[in-house]
């Protein structure tokens, strides 16, 4: 069996795709339904006022939603999964493990939206936080403060993707007893399972690879223990931020076919990624599965698979317009992760929100594209680009 058989193998001896089908809740077990049933209820009679029921309001839980949280549960390897409105919900709850005074070390190069949330929300709260190059673990070390209390890691980062050793930072934030938190949007549980490197909470915008279908918001988070999921619990159900029970089947329904996107869509980034950095007129291209990326002995340390995303600088924010004026496949437009491929433009989309000499500082330049490949055939979309570069 090789490397990536084995991390794609269950505790039972189950494939990955085997379970992305049968989860536990594949067949409904009052009536057969081959579909998780869509309990579409805010509220839950109590048959007897001394034994409240399992479920008795559907902020606090819904047979649908829990279905979905044991899903990813099992997908990530935690013991408790949770489903939030949105992957900023996801994240933000997160952080609020956290207390004022405390200080958190994070991926300097993170989606501006995790950005924002720490430099106007969580600083406003109390909580400080140092960017750094997590690819240089001495820099992690240096961070660390007499109140530092987590380290939150994005690998691969968005949307430079460089890498970082998360089993490396995961030991050293143990030693030091601190929490660590992981967003593993890009390589989803197929590629990367971040609880196996030693994380104690793994966090997704569902919204993207796991959804898959450019149809719904969701965010979710895994605890990797019973005291993280205690916590997690109780400020899901204080915030409230939780995802509907529409869109919790909607998710489960896009996860199923997983792996089979995952597959084609990488199959297909490969090729995408090794013809532009051929291209005399695209000045650098970020795509871990280069031979020439700086991280990718580590990525494939700790990740089965290279991921859909490719990201490269036309040089020039005049050269990245022009670009994305001409395409005709794929959709210009934030997010990522779906069945039709997504052209984005960071410095005015997913990093808007980030200053432009922070931005610039962490090599997301006017002229950088991201390119999150769909279920297209490969050849139509490098046609389509080298048509758009051509003009």
């Amino acid at each position: 069996m090789s490397h990536s058989e084995e991390r794609r193998t269950s505790k039972t001896g189950d494939q990955f795709a085997t379970r992305l089908i049968h989860f536990g809740a594949e067949v409904d077990q009052a009536t057969g339904a081959s579909s998780v049933p869509l309990y579409q209820a805010s509220t839950f009679h109590h048959a007897s006022i001394d034994a409240p029921p399992q479920y008795d309001y559907t902020r606090s839980g819904n047979p649908t939603r829990q279905a979905l949280e044991d899903y990813i549960a099992g997908l990530e390897g935690g013991v408790r999964g949770f489903a939030f409105a949105s992957g900023m919900a996801a994240i933000s709850t997160a952080f609020l493990l956290l207390s004022a005074g405390d200080h958190l070390i994070c991926t300097e190069d993170v989606y501006g939206g995790t950005y924002r949330f720490l430099t106007v929300v969580a600083s406003r709260l109390g909580i400080e936080t140092t960017f750094v190059d997590m690819t240089d673990l001495d820099a992690v070390r240096a961070a660390l403060k007499d109140n530092t209390k987590a380290v939150y890691m994005e690998t691969p980062s968005n949307p430079t993707l460089k890498i970082t050793d998360v089993a490396a930072v995961a030991a050293w934030a143990k030693e030091c007893g601190l929490l660590t938190l992981l967003d593993n949007t890009f390589m989803t549980p197929y590629h990367q399972r971040p609880i196996e490197q030693g994380v104690d909470v793994v966090l997704h915008s569902a919204t993207k690879f796991l959804g898959g279908h450019s149809d719904l918001l969701a965010g979710l988070a895994v605890a990797a223990d019973e005291n993280i999921a205690v916590r997690l619990k109780m400020l899901q159900n204080s915030l409230g931020s939780v995802l509907g029970v529409q869109d919790s089947w909607l998710l489960m329904r896009g996860m199923k076919t997983l792996q089979a996107r995952m597959e084609h869509s990488e199959r297909s980034a490969r090729k995408l990624a090794a013809w532009l950095a051929e291209r005399p007129d695209i000045a650098r291209v970020y795509y871990p599965g280069l031979a020439d990326h700086p991280g990718r002995e580590i990525h494939e340390r700790q990740s089965s698979g290279y991921g859909a995303v490719v990201s490269f600088d036309t040089g020039s924010g005049e050269a990245a317009r022009r670009l994305m004026d001409k395409v005709r496949l794929p959709l210009v437009a934030v997010s990522l992760g779906a069945v039709e491929s997504i052209l984005s433009y960071p410095a005015l989309m997913s990093h808007a929100s980030m200053p432009q000499e922070v931005r610039h500082a962490r090599g997301i330049g006017d002229g950088l594209l991201r390119f999150s490949v769909g279920l297209e055939d490969a050849d139509d979309l490098i046609a389509d680009l080298e048509q758009a570069l051509a003009r």
